[in-house]
């Protein structure tokens, strides 16, 4: 596996897989009779982000990850969603930005520093990046997602759902 294999098609899976989940979560609110765009203020915890800025979140991590191991330019996307059709919009457009990247984008890779303006000048190796602070971070925003979605009531959602589909063979 190499480090396009390890980002892009699976941030796309999980991004869309959380599409999936918005739109069960505005079934489940009409079939309740609320306001579906509700849901988008939602939190686990009063200190915890709201389901908004956890789809912002969860974007951000994917498509940065994929800037920073390329060396590429992130698209910059102001965090102004506050209707979950637009949550689901900035979804879709970060998956079709994913999906402008090559493989060969992710050549050099593994040689590369990565230095977020939050290390603050201070850098990691591209895997150390990659698996010490982006995916663990891409999946906690995408958990806490689905968690407030379930918390809130969305029972459509369950294991295999979150997981999505799988690439079986034989």
């Amino acid at each position: 596996m190499d480090f396009y294999d390890l980002t892009v098609p699976q941030f796309s899976k999980m991004l869309r897989n959380l599409d999936r989940w918005l739109e069960a979560g505005i079934t489940y609110a009409k079939a309740k009779k609320f306001e579906p765009d509700q849901l988008v203020a939602q939190r686990l915890a009063p200190d915890m982000f709201a389901l908004a800025k956890q789809v912002q979140a969860a974007c951000d991590a994917a498509k940065y990850a994929c800037a920073y191991l390329t060396g590429k330019q992130a698209p910059s996307h102001p965090d102004t969603e506050t209707t979950m059709d637009e949550l689901r919009a900035r979804i879709r457009t970060v998956v079709a930005h994913l999906e402008t990247y090559k493989r060969e984008d992710f050549a050099g890779a593994a040689d590369r520093k990565v230095s977020p303006p939050w290390l603050g000048g201070k850098w990691l190796t591209a895997g150390d990046y990659l698996f010490q602070a982006s995916l663990p971070n891409f999946y906690f925003h995408v958990t806490t997602a689905y968690g407030i979605l379930r918390h809130s009531g969305v029972d459509a959602l369950g294991k295999t759902v979150f997981i999505g589909q799988l690439p079986l063979q034989g």
